[in-house]
């Protein structure tokens, strides 16, 4: 497995679940750093995990914004399901107000938070994409570092389109494949190795 250093979990990257982690929460999960800190832990966002639930029904205030193929909750992680949290790309250079952008890498520039009690409307001319998730993911202090010692995580370059990707159940496989060489064989790891 690659091992990855502490430095490199920062927001805009991806965890990227091992076949080797079973929780539930997490098996083949993508995820993406939006918060870190060497104090605070670590925060993120499960990006491949689709609900069934609209987002009118929840945010009704958001619902036309979320609109077309990314109009359903996702569920970003087992923290705080009852709370939420938005993601949009916001192409250009200003930062329109109810919008922070990550602190991340280029790759996933423009990407950044949504303050869910803003008005809509200031983001409705500027936001290209827009997710939601209920809960996130989240791990103390060294924490994250030790499962990632253990083989449970990838830590990789993200993309903008990773987190607004409209095929979600295909992004683990997906971004496994991109790394190449020994990872790139990983995407290809059978749901069940016991029927192998």
């Amino acid at each position: 497995m690659m091992e990855a250093m502490d430095d490199d979990i920062r927001p805009g990257r991806l965890l990227v679940a091992t076949p080797m982690l079973e929780d539930p929460n997490f098996r083949r999960s993508v995820v993406l750093v939006v918060d870190h800190g060497p104090e605070d832990g670590t925060v993120g966002v499960v990006l491949n995990r689709p609900t069934e639930v609209r987002v009118g029904r929840i945010l009704p205030p958001w619902a036309e914004l979320a609109g077309g193929g990314e109009d359903v909750v996702f569920q970003g992680g087992p923290v705080a399901l009852d709370s939420a949290l938005a993601l949009a790309h916001v192409p250009g250079t200003g930062e329109p107000l109810g919008w922070r952008p990550l602190e991340g890498i280029p790759a996933v520039a423009r990407v950044g938070l949504v303050d869910l009690d803003s008005p809509p409307a200031l983001l409705a001319d500027s936001a290209a994409q827009f997710r939601v998730f209920a809960g996130y993911a989240g791990w103390g202090r060294d924490q994250l570092k030790s499962e990632i010692a253990e083989d449970a995580w990838l830590v990789v370059s993200g993309q903008t389109a990773d987190v607004f990707s409209a095929e979600p159940a295909e992004l683990w496989r997906r971004v496994l494949h991109r790394q190449g060489g020994e990872l790139a064989f990983l995407a290809t790891f059978p749901d069940d190795p016991t029927l192998n």
